[in-house]
């Protein structure tokens, strides 16, 4: 272990630089993570969901619903099965979302892609199965019909639980929560100490 340590160790001259570097881009890191509250991602607080602000009017939309007393995002947009596949999804999602907001690539009309809407329409069923005889019907079709074919539960229930939220125009007065500055608390103070 010493060895492999010693072969990665900078020349003399170069040790200061390289400590400076490694500072800047831990600091980086570190506000990277406090930006993006990735910490909130470990919960399953709707909340969570409008770190995004393409997500006002789909959770606006839910706080509005008769969901919102029974059922949270991940309830009804992970999978509910296992432990091992609600947290891969969940880390492959969360990752794939993070590029596309870092990399401004983010729609403006929000569409489920397939996986999701396998996942959505499994949940729908789990917890429905009881109180609808329909849900077996839709799970007898889903199965006979090819994928792009199938019937799922929103085919007849569409404005559940979103209403018909299509994009953040058709929403532009939504009320959520404020998301909170990213600013520290010393920091706000220093400013407007200096605007006095």
């Amino acid at each position: 272990m010493r060895r492999i340590l010693k072969a990665l160790e900078p020349p003399r001259a170069w040790k200061p630089a390289v400590v400076i570097l490694l500072g800047v881009l831990a600091g980086i890191l570190i506000l990277i993570i406090h930006a993006s509250e990735a910490h909130s991602y470990l919960s399953d607080e709707p909340e969570t969901c409008i770190n995004c602000h393409v997500m006002y009017p789909h959770y606006a939309s839910w706080a509005k619903s008769s969901h919102r007393e029974t059922a949270t995002c991940q309830e009804c947009h992970m999978p509910q099965d296992n432990f091992v596949r609600q947290y891969y999804v969940k880390a492959t999602d969360g990752l794939r979302h993070a590029r596309v907001f870092t990399m401004r690539n983010e729609p403006q009309v929000l569409k489920i892609e397939r996986r999701g809407i396998a996942v959505v329409q499994e949940n729908c069923i789990r917890c429905h199965q009881d109180l609808v005889e329909m849900t077996r019907l839709v799970e007898f079709t889903g199965h006979i019909h090819p994928e792009d074919e199938r019937t799922r539960c929103w085919d007849c229930h569409r404005q559940v639980p979103h209403g018909m939220v299509r994009s953040l125009s058709s929403a532009p007065f939504s009320l959520v929560p404020r998301l909170p500055s990213i600013l520290p608390e010393w920091l706000r103070r220093l400013m407007s100490d200096g605007t006095n």
